[in-house]
């Protein structure tokens, strides 16, 4: 296709030449309003004048007669830019005017009429155009009134010949507009194309170019970008999600297989297989959390939160309470919970899920680095409360905490500390809270407790909540 053509096709030249046509017929309209206005005020000045003259001279020729009126004629007809004076005996002979020629029968009719004539010093020049009006005196006498049109063809040849070079002026200059509008969007197009081409071929790493001017097509290359922002950051994190399953799940599924070989190789009896059984039901169990996880992951990642509700944050936060009250008792750690009411919106039970997994990390790394004997149990405590325009959901240990060089990476999944590689998980708790919280439009903080970590999600609150919220006293639940 020329250049050229891919011109004409563009949807910027095609309304250009939409806006042309429209303009022109708006133009057109116009000039034929003032044309059409312009002849209905002058045949009205003409009819008022050759009105007053003719009421003007059947008075005259009512007092004076002939003679008198036909003095007044012969007078009025030698006046420069003189009206048209014709009058007639009953037989048709002409008695006075400056009127040489008419078409037959003209003088035998009354009324207005427009027609043809010659003035008596023109008889050898081209008929011109009057607009005349005859009137039956008494006696059977006519008189003829009128006025020359050449005045009226003449404004009517000034805006014929206006209405010609507007109506050019308006196409030359609306072509040049559609060309250069047109091209300049091509220009556009084209690069937009060649970066969708690159993009297709796989350089995530390339932007829509955008402008300075903030039109549509600015905002069009704006939003294209964050797209393909987000494209980018999943394709990465898919692909980093691939790299470390095929390095993190490589490990168990190969002790599994080596298990249940070597159980098949070494068992000699039921007691030897039913252990060899329960230790690869708890190694399928950990993977499946592990898929389980990962799954959860990428739904809250991709926008799929499912059924979102109005809850209050307190429930949550007690509920959690209660499901690991136990579980930290059992490892020496004392669970506490103070929770005011905090309305948001979203699924709760990622939420939870979230909370949960921020509770399970604080009671594998909350203990003390260094433990004080018959000392008070040290302490977790869980935390629902609203902030401004933020509800808070936060858990709090004592433990050795994350370094602030490593929190960045600890939400990342599969990313195990060396503090933690010792204990059991899979490094996927803290990414599955990060992925809730940016699912629901908040965050994930890891801030100091000193010692230890506070572990925050902070998610926005009802915007229909005052905030006196804030001051109410707060659930607390002692250890």
């Amino acid at each position: 296709m020329t250049a050229f053509g891919k011109l004409i096709r563009t949807t910027a030249f095609r309304l250009t030449l939409v806006y042309l046509l429209l303009f022109a017929l708006f133009a057109a309209s116009l000039l034929g309003f003032f044309a059409w206005n312009t002849r209905r005020m002058i045949t009205e000045q003409i009819t008022t004048t050759v009105n007053a003259e003719l009421d003007d001279l059947t008075s005259l020729f009512n007092r004076r007669g002939l003679r008198g009126v036909s003095f007044a004629i012969e007078n009025r007809a030698l006046r420069p830019g003189a009206n048209l004076y014709l009058l007639v005996t009953p037989a048709g002979q002409a008695v006075a005017g400056n009127v040489g020629a008419l078409p037959p029968g003209t003088m035998t009719g009354s009324g207005w009429l427009e027609t043809a004539y010659q003035r008596l010093e023109e008889q050898d020049k081209a008929p011109h155009r009057a607009l005349v009006r005859i009137s039956e005196l008494s006696n059977g006498f006519r008189l003829l009134i009128g006025r020359d049109l050449d005045e009226r063809r003449r404004i009517f040849g000034i805006v014929a010949k206006a209405a010609q070079w507007s109506m050019l002026v308006v196409i030359v200059l609306g072509l040049a507009a559609g060309v250069f509008v047109g091209r300049r969007v091509l220009r556009r197009i084209d690069a937009m194309t060649g970066t969708t081409r690159r993009i297709m071929e796989g350089d995530l790493s390339e932007r829509l170019p955008v402008g300075r001017s903030g039109d549509e097509l600015d905002r069009l290359a704006d939003n294209l970008n964050l797209m393909l922002e987000r494209i980018e950051a999943l394709m990465s994190g898919l692909k980093e999600v691939s790299d470390n399953i095929a390095h993190d799940l490589k490990t168990p599924l190969t002790r599994l297989r080596n298990r249940a070989e070597e159980a098949l190789a070494m068992s000699r009896d039921e007691a030897d297989y039913r252990a060899a059984l329960e230790r690869t039901i708890e190694e399928s169990d950990g993977l499946i959390r592990t898929f389980n996880a990962l799954l959860m992951i990428a739904r809250a990642e991709s926008g799929q939160g499912g059924a979102a509700e109005d809850f209050d944050a307190a429930d949550v936060a007690n509920g959690i309470y209660e499901l690991y009250e136990p579980l930290a008792e059992d490892s020496g750690l004392a669970l506490r919970v103070e929770a005011t009411p905090a309305s948001l919106h979203g699924n709760r039970e990622l939420v939870s899920q979230a909370l949960a997994n921020l509770v399970e990390n604080a009671i594998k790394y909350g203990k003390p680095a260094q433990a004080v004997p018959d000392a008070t149990p040290p302490s977790i405590l869980i935390e629902a409360r609203r902030q401004g325009n933020l509800v808070l959901l936060s858990v709090t240990d004592h433990g050795s905490g994350i370094p602030e060089a490593d929190r960045k990476r600890a939400t990342e999944r599969f990313v195990r500390l060396e503090a933690s590689r010792t204990q059991p998980g899979s490094g996927l708790g803290l990414s599955l809270a990060s992925a809730v919280a940016k699912l629901h439009r908040g965050e994930l903080r890891l801030d100091d407790a000193v010692p230890g970590l506070r572990a925050t999600l902070a998610f926005p609150a009802l915007s229909g909540e005052g905030l006196g919220e804030q001051s109410s006293q707060p659930e607390t639940h002692p250890a």
